[in-house]
Parts: structure tokens; C-alpha cells; sequence
């Protein structure tokens, strides 16, 4: 058996390959490394956000229990849900004496806290208030899709009639023209009913809703 002599081809080309495994090694370390740090940033980002949303929620919930106001404001988020009963009578999209006085406290209660609020007053973008109703049905021959119309019509109706009764309310006026251009009316229909125990409570159905839409996050 004969054994060919090692030459100095052979030492050069290991030489390459090890050279070139260490070099996507490296690579791929470096990859491994990038993806790390923006999975960890993005993930940090996002639990920033959600902690300052819960603690600006947190804060406009004791400005309205201190103001004695009833509405229902989620903890995460700060939609605030406000009874049709403590604005409207039935059927009807015109404030009642009730609404009136109800927003008369609220509105300069709620919007004056996001204002004074560093983080809300910093990356609110719109303010959508959205009107609900129940399922219920009016009275008169109508398809389902006149049904869900007119009751599109209804909660876009009592939306607006929200709006623009918060804007005429004295809250700071300094915000004004600012707040002109984040409102947003919207009408939902019987889109989002409230169930409970899987059937729909009518009366919890039966809302408006004041939802904060946040300026996109900027990367770092």
C-alpha cells in the first residue's frame, strides 16, 4: 500500500474550510446575538406601554371615583363604558336631563386627565367615542338588515350627540384645538353585544363607549 505524501495543496484547502466554518460560525453568533437583543427590545417596548397605559387607566379611574362619576374604565386599556341609561331615554338620541348633567361632570373630569397625564398627554393620538346598542329589535316590518341600519343609525346618533356635548363642556380650552382633531364618531350597532353567562344583557349592551387610540411606538 502506498501512501501519497501530504502536500502543501492539502494543508492550504483545510486551512479554507476551517477558515470558512469559523467565519459562518461567527456569523451566525452574530445573527443569533442581533435577534436576541430586538426580540428583548420589541418585548421591553411593549411591557413599557402596557404599564404606563395601565397606570394612566389606573389614574383616570380615581380622578372620576373621586369626582363621584359612574362609568366603568378597563384597567389595561382605559375604555371608558358609560350606560345609555345615564344619557338617553329609550329609543332616543337626544340627551336627557340625566345625560346632560352626567357629561356636564364627566366630560371636563375625563378630558382634563388626559391631558394632565405625562404619558397619555404624550401618545394619544384619537379619541373614538362609539356608540352601542342591544339586539333588541324596532317595532315594524323590517329585514335584519334594516334592523342592524337602524340601529347603526341610533348608536351613531347618540355618539355624536356625546361629542358634541363634551366639547361644549368647560374643560381646559387650551386643548381645544387639539381635541377637535382627535375625536372620532363611530356607530356599532348590535356589532359588540355584552354577554352574560353566554346570552346578551341588553342593558350593558346598551352603551357608549370612549376609546384611546395611541401614536404608533417609536423604535429606539
Amino acid at each position: 500500500m502506498r501512501i501519497r505524501p501530504k502536500s502543501s495543496d492539502d494543508d492550504a484547502g483545510n486551512i479554507f474550510w476551517v477558515t470558512m466554518t469559523d467565519l459562518m460560525t461567527g456569523l451566525v453568533l452574530v445573527f443569533i446575538v442581533m435577534f436576541a437583543y430586538a426580540f428583548l427590545q420589541s418585548h421591553m417596548q411593549q411591557y413599557e406601554k402596557e404599564t404606563a397605559q395601565a397606570n394612566a387607566s389606573k389614574a383616570l379611574q380615581e380622578t372620576l371615583k373621586t369626582e363621584n362619576i359612574e362609568a366603568t374604565v378597563d384597567p389595561v386599556s382605559g375604555v371608558v363604558k358609560i350606560s345609555d341609561l345615564e344619557l338617553f331615554d329609550v329609543n332616543s338620541y337626544n340627551l336627557s336631563a340625566k345625560g346632560k348633567a352626567y357629561l356636564s361632570k364627566f366630560a371636563p373630569a375625563y378630558l382634563n386627565s388626559l391631558f394632565t397625564n405625562e404619558y397619555l398627554n404624550k401618545n394619544i393620538d384619537k379619541i373614538v367615542i362609539q356608540g352601542h346598542t342591544d339586539s333588541q329589535t324596532f317595532k315594524g316590518k323590517f329585514s335584519d338588515d334594516e334592523q342592524y341600519m337602524k340601529n347603526m343609525d341610533l348608536s351613531l346618533k347618540r355618539a355624536y350627540e356625546v361629542a358634541n356635548y363634551m366639547t361644549n363642556t368647560p374643560y381646559n380650552k387650551a386643548n381645544g384645538n387639539r381635541l377637535r382633531k382627535m375625536i372620532i364618531v363611530e356607530g356599532a350597532s348590535f356589532s359588540d353585544p355584552v354577554l352574560v353567562n353566554g346570552r346578551e344583557d341588553f342593558a350593558k349592551s346598551r352603551r357608549v363607549e370612549l376609546k384611546l387610540i395611541f401614536k404608533p411606538a417609536k423604535k429606539k
